[in-house]
């Protein structure tokens, strides 16, 4: 070979030796994993994008030549242009929350969404949506004294008929040479002990999800107690076990012996991420309320990412039954925007980030696996395959199979 890229069939013309980068002309842009194989997808683009550009070549499919644009990722020139601008930075632009957009929440009385805001509230709305629904925006704008939000799905909404969402602060915790050896008190006002019997009055107590050394437990008259003080330390402390979720270590899969996979203990409530057998990041997370093989049930068993999605709308509009999202009363339509870093590895089943709820630790969803935004952002960029800038969704290949996951 010995040519840099962007490399191009020697018996064709070569590609014009300004192109940097790639844009697509429509959103959504589909691009497959390998040329003139229209059949595997391999991606879908985001509006605006501007693609990697590493080559070219003919193939069935395409007028023009097929454009590679990354890993097992070819798009076709018909559907795009060249561009001499290089491409776009591959970092996830986040806010200091971990979400990529802002959320908002309708009000009791609804709320209106118009396609022009110029003519916003004189003609009838593109969209109707009801109390208690979520949307993402992009951008924010006051017309004729008034302030309005973009959606994700170009609307015009009154600020005036939204509440902000205030997702949860909560981050899990990095791992060190320690390896898994602390826990986070589940509830408000742990009680801490000088003795594992766990009685008499209280030397301190611990708040909502601090972070404690687990340095050993202790069976004692009916009682299981934790030590979370360091060895010397007098008085000791003791915590009733049953009031902490504590990460345990688990050895990998054997399809996972040597690559980077996700444990998740529906007994704790914890999610580790690991190399190999080293686990890496640990943290709290809220699984499916069901049992067993209930539809809300968070299933038991050894999976494999089979796609990931940078937002996915959740919502039972068309079926009462569709995905997971916020609670809901039975009968109620319930519609949340562009739910972040979503990666489905069982079915309908997906880790997926929320901002609706901080009840991370404890059972809550209709399935899914609820992270709070940071560490759904934080796995969503450690797993495979790789979402890279420019791209809504990708789906594993073959030279990048998706991230192993087990529920136990």
């Amino acid at each position: 070979m010995g040519l840099l890229p962007p490399w191009a069939d020697p018996n064709d013309v070569p590609l014009a030796t300004w192109a940097h980068s790639v844009t697509p002309k429509k959103t959504e842009t589909a691009l497959v994993a390998a040329p003139g194989r229209v059949d595997l997808k391999r991606a879908t683009t985001l509006s605006g994008a501007r693609l990697s550009l590493y080559g070219s070549t003919r193939a069935p499919g395409c007028e023009g030549r097929w454009l590679h644009v990354g890993l097992s990722a070819w798009l076709c020139s018909d559907l795009a242009e060249l561009s001499p601008e290089p491409p776009a930075d591959d970092t996830l632009s986040l806010a200091s929350d971990g979400l990529p957009y802002r959320y908002y929440f309708v009000g009791k009385r609804g709320a209106a969404g118009y396609a022009n805001l110029a003519r916003a509230g004189e003609e009838a709305p593109d969209e109707e949506l009801d109390p208690g629904f979520a949307i993402a925006t992009t951008e924010d704008r006051t017309e004729q004294g008034q302030h309005w939000l973009h959606t994700r799905h170009g609307t015009w909404v009154a600020a005036s008929d939204l509440g902000t969402a205030h997702p949860s602060g909560f981050h899990g915790e990095e791992v060190g040479a320690e390896g898994l050896s602390f826990a986070w008190a589940l509830r408000d006002h742990v009680s801490v002990y000088a003795s594992p019997t766990l009685s008499g009055k209280p030397v301190s107590t611990l708040t909502r999800r601090e972070v404690v050394r687990w340095r050993e437990d202790k069976a004692v008259a009916g009682s299981h107690a934790v030590r979370i003080s360091d060895d010397g330390v007098t008085p000791s402390q003791w915590v009733d076990a049953h009031a902490l979720a504590h990460p345990i270590l688990a050895p990998p899969p054997p399809e996972a012996l040597a690559e980077t996979w996700i444990d998740i203990e529906l007994a704790t409530q914890t999610l580790v991420a690991y190399e190999g057998p080293t686990p890496i990041f640990a943290t709290l997370v809220s699984t499916g309320i069901g049992q067993g093989t209930a539809d809300t049930a968070t299933h038991k068993g050894t999976f494999r990412i089979w796609v990931k999605l940078l937002s996915s709308t959740m919502d039972n509009l068309e079926s009462p039954d569709n995905q997971d999202a916020r609670p809901a009363k039975e009968g109620a339509r319930y519609s949340m925007e562009d739910v972040p870093y979503v990666q489905f590895f069982d079915k309908a089943i997906a880790l997926h980030g929320v901002f609706w709820h901080d009840d991370f630790g404890h059972i809550h969803s209709h399935g899914c696996v609820n992270l709070a935004p940071r560490d759904a952002a934080r796995l969503f960029g450690l797993t495979s395959p790789r979402l890279t800038a420019g791209l809504s969704a990708v789906l594993p290949a073959r030279i990048e199979p998706g991230t192993v996951v087990r529920v136990r």
